[in-house]
C-alpha cells in the first residue's frame, strides 16, 4: 500500500489462469471503479483503461487480438476513488505514459479528459502524482512528470485533450476534407494557439485502429463527430498524407515526435522540397508563413531551381507554396503572417490570393494556449511593439505570468539559469545584433556590459541541446518552441523614437544578411524585426525577462514593463508585505519545525500570523511552522524563518516537505530512490545528511515560501 494509505498499485500475470486471482481482490469483486495497466516487458507496448467490473474487462481483453499478448496487469485501487476520479486518472495515464517513452501505448484514445469534479485539484492531482512515482520505481515509468511537461513529445501529443475551439476547428477541416469542392484550408492563427497540435491529432486520428479513437469529450457533437470520422476514414482507408515543416530544426523535433506514436513515423514529417517528388492525398504545412520564394536562399538557390523545373514552373516565380498546391490534393495550412520574419518567406500577397479563391476554406484559432498571460498578454506585446498604448492604460499584470524587466543582463541570466533548475526549459534568446563568429571556435559573439556570451553551437533542436543554457538563441532556432522562460535581449538593431512614439530599426546594426537582403523599403525590414521580437516573446509558457541594449528602447520599456528591483535570491521567495497595501488573512502559527534532526512537533496554535490573500488559493488550508535549524538555509529558510505551509497528504520530487516520522516532524526536501523515500537537507553546513526513514512517513504539508512577521 502506498503512502498514507491513499491508493495501491498490485501487480498480477495477465492470463486465463490469473482471472480468479485478480476476482479475489476487494475491489474487484467489490465492483469499484479503479485503474488498470496491461504491459508486456519485452515488446514494450502497454494499454490503460479504467472499468468498474475489472473482471468482465480482462476477460474481454484475453479475447482481443492485440491485447492478450501483453503480459503483466496492473490494478491500481483505492476506496477514496469515483467514477471521476477514475476517469481522470486513466486520462492522465495515457497522456504521460505516451511521453515517457518507456511503453508504446496500444490505446487509440484519451480517455475522458479535462472535465471537473469534486476535489480534483486538492486530492486526486497529488493522488496522481503518487501514484506516477510507485509506478516509476517499479520501472513502467521512467521520467519524472516534470521532466514530461518539459519534453516535446507531450507538448504534441496526440493524447491531449482539444480545446472547444480546436474541437470546433477539428470538425470543421474534417467536413472540408469530405467536401469535393474543397481542395485548401487555410487555419490561421498566432503563436501559442496550438496550430501544432492540432495538425498532429488530425494526424493520429487518420492513421489509428478504426473504431479505437475516443470520441466521448466532443459530448454534444459525438454523434456528429463519429459519422464524420467514419465517413473520412472510407474515403481515406490509407491516406498518403505527410506534414511539411519548413524550419529545419523544429522539423527534427517532430520527427522525434512521429517517432513515437503509435500509428505515426517520423517518415511523415518531411522538408517542402521532399513534395516535389510525388503526389499526396493530404498535405499538412505546419508553419507555413516560412515556406520560401526565391529570394534570399544564399546556398539553397540551386535546389530550389531544381524542383521548380521538376514542376515546369517559372524559375523566378515558382515557390514552395505552389509546390504544395500541385502535389496534395488536399492541403491544409497553419498559417501567422505575423510570423513571417526574412524576404525569403512566401509574401503574404501569395496567401492572400490562395484565401481568395472560392476552393479555399478559411478557420481562425484564438485563444491562447501557450502563454499563461493568456490573450491580454498578446495583446500587450501587440501594443508594445506599435506604440499603441493609451496614455492612462496601466502596466500588464497577470498573477499567472511573469513579464518583468531587467537593468541588468547579469540578473537576468542569473534569473533564467535560476529558472532552468527549479522549471526548466528556460533560455536565453537575442535580436541578429551581433555577428555569428564563434562557429568551429571559443571566441564569443555578444558582450554586453562586459558580459561575453556566444550564439547557440547547433542549429538543429537548440532549445534541448545540452548546452543551450549556457548560449543565446536566435529566431532560427527558437521558432515552434516552447519554453517555461524567456530571456530575450533585444540588440541595438532596434531602438525608440520618443518624439514620433515609434519603434526605429538601425540596419546597420542587424546581422542577419538574408534577413536583410534585396529589401529596399525600410518599413519592410521594420515589419520583419517586429515580427521576430513578437514571436520571440510569445515562447514563454510562465513568463518572459527583457532586456534593452539601446538606452531609448529601455527608457521607453520602463513605462510600459514592470521593472525587476529586487536581488535574485532562491527559489524560496522572501515576502515583506504591509497590511495597509494588502488585504490580510490570519494563519495559525501551528509551533516550530526543524531543519535539523528531527524532534517532537509543538501542534498547538500559539498565534495567527497576518498573511497577504493574494497568497492563498481557495478552498486549500494552510498554516505556518517556524525553522529552526540551518539544514535548509541554501533554499532560504534559516533559522527562526516562519515558512507558509499548504496541507497536503502526499508529495512528488523536490517538493519541500513538512513530513512526520513517526513521532517528530521535520522540514526537508522530498525525493525516492526506488520505493525507498529520502528526507533530504539543503544545508551548506555539511554535517546534515541524507535522512532514511525506516518507519512511516506521512507528509504534512508542502513549503509555500517564507514569510516575514507584519508588525
Amino acid at each position: 500500500m502506498a503512502e498514507s494509505n491513499l491508493f495501491e498499485v498490485k501487480k498480477y500475470d495477465f492470463s486465463q489462469k490469473s482471472l480468479l486471482k485478480i476476482d479475489e481482490n476487494h475491489f474487484v469483486n467489490g465492483l469499484w471503479p479503479l485503474v488498470y495497466i496491461l504491459s508486456d516487458g519485452q515488446t514494450k507496448e502497454a494499454y490503460v483503461g479504467e472499468t468498474t467490473d475489472a473482471f468482465s474487462r480482462m476477460s474481454n481483453h484475453l479475447k482481443n487480438n492485440y491485447k492478450n499478448k501483453l503480459t503483466t496487469v496492473h490494478l491500481i485501487t483505492s476506496d477514496k476513488f469515483n467514477k471521476s476520479a477514475t476517469l481522470d486518472i486513466e486520462s492522465n495515464l495515457i497522456k504521460y505514459l505516451a511521453a515517457d517513452g518507456q511503453y508504446k501505448l496500444l490505446n487509440g484514445n484519451l480517455g475522458l479528459a479535462n472535465h471537473t469534479y469534486y476535489q480534483k485539484k486538492e486530492i486526486y492531482w497529488d493522488i496522481f502524482k503518487t501514484i506516477w512515482s510507485e509506478l516509476k520505481a517499479e520501472k513502467i515509468t521512467q521520467n519524472t512528470l516534470e521532466y514530461i511537461d518539459n519534453s516535446d513529445l507531450f507538448k504534441y501529443s496526440p493524447y491531449k485533450s482539444l480545446s472547444v475551439e480546436q474541437k470546433a476547428s477539428l470538425i470543421d477541416i474534417i467536413k472540408s476534407l469530405l467536401n469535393k469542392n474543397t481542395d485548401n484550408i487555410v487555419v490561421e492563427g498566432g503563436a501559442g494557439t496550438g496550430k501544432t497540435i492540432l495538425a498532429v491529432f488530425l494526424f493520429k486520428l487518420l492513421n489509428s485502429e478504426i473504431g479505437d479513437f475516443s470520441t466521448k469529450e466532443f459530448g454534444d457533437d459525438e454523434k456528429e463527430f463519429i459519422k464524420l470520422v467514419n465517413d473520412l476514414r472510407s474515403k481515406y482507408p490509407n491516406p498518403s498524407m505527410a506534414l511539411i515543416v519548413p524550419m529545419k530544426g523544429f522539423r527534427s523535433t517532430l520527427k522525434k515526435v512521429f517517432k513515437n506514436i503509435k500509428g505515426l513515423n517520423s517518415k511523415m514529417v518531411i522538408g517542402p522540397a521532399e513534395v516535389v517528388n510525388r503526389k499526396f492525398d493530404i498535405l499538412v504545412v505546419d508553419e507555413s508563413h516560412r515556406l520560401r520564394r526565391r529570394i534570399a536562399l544564399g546556398a539553397y538557390f540551386g535546389a530550389f531551381d531544381i524542383a521548380n523545373r521538376k514542376l515546369k514552373l517559372d524559375k523566378n516565380s515558382g515557390t514552395e507554396l505552389d509546390w504544395v498546391i500541385m502535389q496534395g490534393a488536399k492541403n491544409i495550412l497553419f498559417y501567422d503572417e505575423n510570423q513571417s520574419i526574412k524576404p525569403s518567406d512566401v509574401s503574404k500577397v501569395n496567401f492572400d490570393s490562395l484565401k481568395a479563391n472560392s476552393r479555399t476554406v478559411i478557420k481562425t484559432l484564438t485563444s491562447q494556449f501557450r502563454a499563461k498571460g493568456g490573450n491580454d498578454y498578446v495583446t500587450y506585446v501587440d501594443k508594445l511593439l506599435n506604440c499603441k498604448f493609451r496614455k492612462s492604460e496601466d502596466i500588464f499584470y497577470s498573477r499567472d505570468y511573469e513579464f518583468i524587466l531587467f537593468d541588468s543582463i547579469e540578473k537576468m541570466i542569473e534569473k533564467i539559469k535560476s529558472n532552468d533548475r527549479e522549471f526548466g526549459l528556460s533560455r536565453l534568446v537575442a535580436g541578429y545584433s551581433w555577428k555569428w563568429v564563434s562557429k568551429n571556435s571559443d571566441v564569443h559573439d555578444i558582450e554586453i556590459d562586459n558580459v561575453k556570451l556566444k550564439w547557440n553551437s547547433v542549429t538543429d533542436d537548440f532549445i534541448n541541446s545540452k548546452n543551450a543554457i549556457n548560449e543565446v538563441g536566435c529566431i532560427h532556432t527558437t521558432q515552434g518552441y516552447d519554453l517555461n522562460y524567456t530571456g530575450l535581449i533585444f540588440g541595438n538593431e532596434i531602438s525608440y523614437d520618443k518624439d514620433k512614439n515609434e519603434i526605429v530599426i538601425r540596419e546597420e546594426n542587424y546581422f542577419d544578411k538574408n534577413g536583410k537582403q534585396s529589401i529596399k523599403d525600410p518599413e519592410e525590414l521594420k515589419n520583419y524585426i517586429i515580427n521576430i521580437y513578437k514571436t520571440m516573446l510569445l515562447r514563454g509558457i510562465k513568463g518572459t525577462y527583457v532586456y534593452a541594449c539601446d538606452k531609448n528602447l529601455r527608457d521607453y520599456f520602463k513605462s510600459k514593463i514592470k521593472c525587476d528591483t529586487q536581488e535574485v535570491k532562491s527559489t524560496i521567495k522572501e515576502s515583506i508585505v504591509s497590511p495597509y497595501v494588502a488585504e490580510m488573512v490570519g494563519i495559525p502559527l501551528l509551533g516550530m519545525a526543524p531543519c535539523g534532526a528531527p524532534f517532537n512537533a509543538e501542534e498547538n496554535t500559539e498565534e495567527i500570523i497576518l498573511v497577504p490573500k493574494s497568497k492563498i488559493q481557495r478552498d486549500i488550508k494552510y498554516f505556518i511552522l517556524r525553522a529552526t535549524g540551518d539544514s535548509m538555509n541554501k533554499v532560504g529558510i534559516n533559522d527562526g524563518d516562519l515558512v507558509l505551509c499548504k496541507q497536503k497528504l502526499t508529495a512528488h520530487e523536490n517538493d519541500r516537505v513538512v513530513a512526520l516520522v513517526g513521532d517528530s516532524v521535520t522540514i526537508k526536501e522530498f525525493h525516492r530512490k526506488g520505493a525507498q523515500i529520502v528526507l533530504s537537507p539543503r544545508s551548506t553546513n555539511l554535517e546534515h545528511k541524507d535522512i532514511y526513514p525506516d518507519e512511516e512517513v506521512q507528509i504534512q504539508g508542502i513549503v509555500v515560501e517564507v514569510i516575514k512577521e507584519v508588525d
